[in-house]
């Protein structure tokens, strides 16, 4: 019989190795997505990462989000000596900024120490820390430098399908979108009727999405320091992975968005610039400036010729597959929690359809595809099973079957909505369905307290 000693010894190694093949693949994705960037005369993710050491960075809050997934290793010490340095360092930066003269007008002015200090604790694993601590402290750097990797690739990705497509597909997606009444249009109008306050709330939770998703990730991975080992399932994985699948989406489904196909294009810049650094588009490339007041036509839809700036990332809406992600792992948190998790997911879809940054059926195809990529993550960690595997077919082929619908039946759609409408929805709850019998099979109920047995009255 082997030893338990053995088993253990021999499961840490083959989970060293899972990480490790995990980080040649990364290493080797960004390396990729570095190269087709130059090609397109673009910022690299690793180019980026490498100059916001020194230079002002772009977002000086993700750096610091991605020093505190990182901290959840550290003791509560260590965790006032990172964010110490963290500051003293970005204090440094600015007076140097300052005695050179240095004024700061891209990016943030301050960022560089967190990022310093992620960095500095890989050395400090690498050089001073042996066996599970050495482990552990990496994961938690590699949590880190994750987070900061994946929205550099992500910025590199919105360049390159600029660059890549000069056609979209949106007049397809906006006949499609009838099918569902054109949601887009209507929660355009009513945002509109808001006024000032209901457009700033909106404004503010679309903006801070990566805010509210680091916040629960900190939440799940609060008892990572006292127990030493990371929970079997978190938000971060889930997060990562979105980012990763969805830009290649967009690769093969280009789509701007009815704001800038059907408006102007220019409303709301503020809050599309916290994702997007050029300046507003001046050039007349929409088809016709009908957002929102009125829905396109829908027939005759083509390939429509588009400027090499806007970002084709709509299809599907990854704020909405943030958003549902956020969602689905607060359920099993506090109340307060729950009712943040609900609040987020209402607010960001209102945000993505009231300020036309998408279209209603990018919003079900993201839905779509965040439950997929949670069940697989999900079955991995737990083992692939019959349940699992049917759960993950099915939400690939529903997802599959709505860009097909949407691609080459918008006219049928846009036709028969009383038909076209109620199959989506049903398609999307199919998957909703599914995933929550699968998972509430998989999660362990808690066992109910035994009742106490009563005892006989004393005579």
């Amino acid at each position: 019989m082997i030893p338990i000693t053995t088993r253990i010894s021999s499961r840490i190694r083959r989970r060293g190795t899972l990480w490790a093949a995990a980080g040649v693949v990364t290493l080797g994705f960004l390396i990729a997505l570095e190269t087709a960037a130059r090609h397109y005369n673009v910022p690299g993710p690793i180019s980026t990462q490498v100059r916001e050491l020194v230079v002002p960075p772009k977002s000086g809050a993700l750096l610091y989000a991605g020093m505190a997934l990182m901290m959840v290793v550290l003791t509560r010490r260590e965790r006032f000596i990172a964010l110490g340095t963290a500051i003293g360092i970005d204090v440094v930066f600015l007076l140097v900024r300052w005695a050179a003269g240095i004024k700061v007008t891209e990016g943030h002015p301050f960022g560089n120490g967190a990022w310093w200090v992620v960095l500095g604790f890989g050395v400090v694993a690498l050089t001073r820390r042996t066996g599970a601590e050495r482990v552990l402290l990496l994961k938690g750097v590699g949590l880190g430098l994750l987070l900061v990797a994946g929205r550099k690739a992500g910025d590199t990705w919105l360049h390159i399908t600029s660059k890549a497509h000069p056609t979209v597909l949106d007049q397809y997606v906006a006949t499609a979108d009838h099918a569902l009444g054109s949601p887009s249009w209507l929660a355009g109008r009513i945002v509109e009727a808001t006024g000032v306050v209901g457009f700033n709330v909106l404004d503010f939770v679309y903006g801070q999405l990566a805010v509210a998703a680091v916040l629960v990730a900190l939440y799940q991975l609060r008892g990572v320091a006292a127990e030493r080992r990371f929970p079997r399932h978190h938000l971060v994985r889930t997060f990562l992975v979105i980012g990763l699948l969805g830009p290649g989406i967009y690769m093969i489904f280009p789509v701007v968005g009815p704001v800038y196909a059907y408006g102007t294009g220019n409303e709301h810049w503020d809050a599309i610039s916290l994702w997007w650094s050029d300046p507003p588009r001046t050039e007349p490339w929409a088809l016709a400036n009908l957002w929102p007041e009125i829905p396109p036509p829908a027939d005759g839809p083509q390939p429509m010729p588009f400027d090499g700036i806007t970002p084709r990332n709509c299809m599907p809406s990854l704020h909405t597959a943030w958003a549902v992600a956020i969602f689905i792992h607060t359920r099993n948190g506090q109340r307060a929690l729950r009712f943040a998790g609900t609040f987020w997911l209402i607010a960001t879809l209102t945000a993505t359809l009231g300020f036309g940054y998408h279209y209603g059926v990018d919003l079900v195809a993201g839905v779509v595809f965040t439950l997929t990529i949670e069940a697989a993550l999900r079955a991995l960690e737990r083992g692939w099973d019959r349940s699992g595997t049917l759960l993950v077919a099915h939400g690939i082929l529903v997802f599959a079957a709505l860009l097909v619908s949407y691609r080459y039946l918008p006219v049928q759609m846009a036709g028969h909505p009383w038909v076209a409408g109620p199959l989506v929805i049903l398609a999307m709850a199919s998957v909703i369905y599914g995933y929550v019998r699968t998972v509430n099979r998989w999660d362990p109920k808690a066992a109910p307290a035994p009742r106490p047995e009563p005892q006989p009255e004393m005579v």
